[in-house]
């Protein structure tokens, strides 16, 4: 222990001084001054300011800073872009959109005078009269929605491939008759009523008019690099027809703002947010109907009921608040192949047209063609404001519109023939079955972003247009005038309803044929109609 001890003090022998001093100070009271750190390396440097800063940088500096920061930031919005990928965007490495861009749109020029007028050697006004020809083509896949534009189209029983194949449908109750099935024994209270599904068309649901849709098809000339080459049939499902249904739709809050800001990133200026959705084209098979959750039903259209596929598994739950409904409301239907509702009234008979004309869910016929001088002569009959300032064929829903025609001479026809254009290409031959009793559709307008919120305006409804003329002001409105269909009473006509005819023995696989802007219209035979 005292070796420990000497140890001990000869160790803290060089810290004596200064132990007596602090036991000193704390005796005393006394606490002697610190002394100033000597500057060294280590010692803390003063925080410069940010004027100091900005003093140091010129503008060659700040420049250098910028470009080096987006040269770094490139790599990553690559990997990690800010805009959403959108299944166009993939569908885009393996199939090509149909249809034209509205600006290449053959309908740009719809607002000119279809009949030109010229001054003769007698000084009085002679008409000169376009060559009859199909203007421009347009199919419908999702019924009511907007269109696709085309330049050329396969028609086949059904009428124009693709059109009218798919549809939106309410669930709605009504009351129970002796037809409908007897219900289970838990459901016993509610035996009074029966649900059953209602398709839904712009006459009842105006936002419709903002649904947009793009058709997609395998194109074997492209190529993929996850999915490979493109194929007839290679077994994966890569190779089916795809439709994208787009919507508006932005979310509340921060959300809404970002999602905006990427919609105009990637479209414009002028582009606003969209949700969508992707279908196919094919009809699916039992493993996959169970696997996605679809399911047989039928849906009521007009008067008709038809078997058809619930696919509102698809649906995503925005486009029914979209459209006002409550998410359980709303579904969307294809309609199965086997079960297509055949075509009676004006159309054809087998006999005569060689097969039953059949539709998806058309209203009532294969195809629907417009006179554009037809259009126009509406137009000049109707009162023009801010709303309502030029006729846009596009209301009126037609598969063909036609032009270089008369207005109205399309009212008694009873065939025509589209005439081909080269060798290589044949006749079309159409029977024309009756004239198209008018709705209320020619109110919506496709072009105005805000229509499908607008009140319903009653004026241009062409049921209505007899019996409300003394207030619309519209002139020359006489029962002669729009009552043109002993079928139609204080109706008005507008367009004509088709079925095509095939030169065949009526073989199913031949039932088909081509048609393109720009063919010429023989008129074949005209007489008198009269809807059913």
């Amino acid at each position: 222990m005292k070796q420990t001890s000497v140890f001990a003090q000869n160790r803290l022998a060089p810290f004596s001084h200064h132990i007596k001093i602090e036991c000193a100070s704390i005796t005393s009271g006394y606490i002697p001054p610190r002394a100033e750190p000597v500057p060294g390396p280590l010692s803390r440097a003063k925080m410069p300011s940010f004027a100091e800063i900005a003093s140091l940088l010129d503008a060659s500096s700040i420049f250098l800073f910028l470009v080096t920061l987006v040269v770094f930031s490139i790599p990553v919005f690559i990997i990690f872009p800010p805009i959403p990928v959108e299944r166009s965007d993939a569908l885009g490495q393996t199939h090509s959109k149909v249809g034209i861009p509205q600006r290449e749109s053959n309908l740009r020029d719809q607002y000119q005078t279809a009949q030109t007028r010229s001054h003769g050697a007698n000084g009085h006004a002679a008409t000169s009269q376009p060559t009859p020809k199909i203007h421009s083509l347009h199919i419908y896949p999702l019924k009511s929605c907007r269109g696709i534009e085309l330049t050329e189209a396969t028609v086949l029983p059904t009428g124009l491939e693709h059109d009218r194949v798919f549809c939106l449908a309410q669930r709605k109750t009504r009351k129970r008759t002796g037809r409908d099935a007897a219900p289970p024994e838990p459901a016993a209270s509610l035996a009074d009523t029966v649900d059953y599904w209602e398709v839904l068309t712009l006459r009842q649901m105006a936002p419709m008019v903002g649904i947009k849709v793009d058709l997609w098809l395998p194109d074997s000339s492209k190529h993929s690099r996850q999915l490979g080459p493109m194929t007839a049939d290679d077994g994966t499902g890569h190779s089916d027809s795809f439709l994208v249904v787009r919507f508006p739709w932005r979310s509340a809050g921060v959300k809404g703002f970002v999602e905006t800001v990427a919609a105009k990133l990637s479209r414009g200026l002028s582009a606003t947010p969209e949700r969508e959705f992707m279908l196919s084209m094919g009809f699916p098979s039992d493993r996959e109907v169970k696997a996605r959750g679809y399911s047989h039903a039928e849906v009521t259209h007009f008067r008709n009921v038809i078997p058809a596929l619930n696919m509102g598994a698809e649906l995503p739950t925005e486009l029914a608040l979209y459209l006002g409904l409550e998410p359980g409301q709303l579904a969307v239907f294809r309609l199965d192949p086997d079960h297509r509702r055949q075509v009676f009234d004006c159309a054809p008979t087998r006999e005569v047209a060689g097969y039953q004309p059949e539709i998806d869910f058309q209203d009532a016929y294969p195809l629907h063609l417009l006179n554009l001088s037809s259009v126009r002569a509406l137009e000049s009959k109707i009162r023009r404001d801010a709303d309502i300032d030029r006729l846009d064929c596009r209301r009126f829903r037609p598969n063909i519109v036609v032009s270089g025609l008369p207005e109205y001479d399309e009212d008694d026809w009873k065939s025509i023939r589209f005439k081909a254009a080269s060798r290589k290409d044949t006749d079309a031959l159409f029977d024309v079955s009756c004239r198209t009793v008018r709705q209320v559709i020619p109110l919506h307008d496709l072009e105005k972003k805000n229509t499908c919120y607008a009140p319903q305006r009653e004026y241009l409804s062409m049921q209505l247009i007899y019996r409300l003329a003394l207030q619309m002001q519209i002139t020359q409105c006489r029962p002669s005038y729009w009552e043109i269909d002993a079928g139609a009473p204080k109706k008005g006509c507008m367009g004509m309803q088709m079925c095509p005819l095939f030169s065949t023995d009526g073989v199913q696989d031949d039932l088909q044929s081509t048609i393109r802007v720009g063919m010429e219209i023989a008129v074949l035979k005209r007489g008198t109609h009269r809807a059913l």
